[in-house]
């Protein structure tokens, strides 16, 4: 049996950006930064954000402009679980 990793998403709701960063990398990131990550091509990204927003295409922002992977939103005290970071 395979196990398959729950989405992050707590909410349908959850808007993920997806673009290109400064080194042509594609990102997709939540827009709180709760989850995210950096990916080779657009379709991979675009995977991940389904997978992660609950299969909500209508949630998903392609951005024209550059957009750098930020976890900052997503900080942890010393006592809080990890971060989940996908890369």
């Amino acid at each position: 049996m395979k196990l398959v990793e729950p989405p992050s998403c707590s909410s349908p709701s959850a808007i993920v950006f997806i673009g290109r960063n400064r080194c042509g990398q594609w990102v997709a990131q939540e827009q709180n930064g709760l989850y995210g990550g950096l990916f080779v091509n657009h379709a991979q990204a675009v995977k991940y954000a389904l997978f992660e927003n609950g299969h909500h295409p209508e949630t998903i922002v392609e951005l024209a402009r550059e957009i750098e992977l930020d976890m900052g939103g997503a900080t942890a005290s010393p006592g809080d679980a990890p971060v989940r970071r996908v890369a």
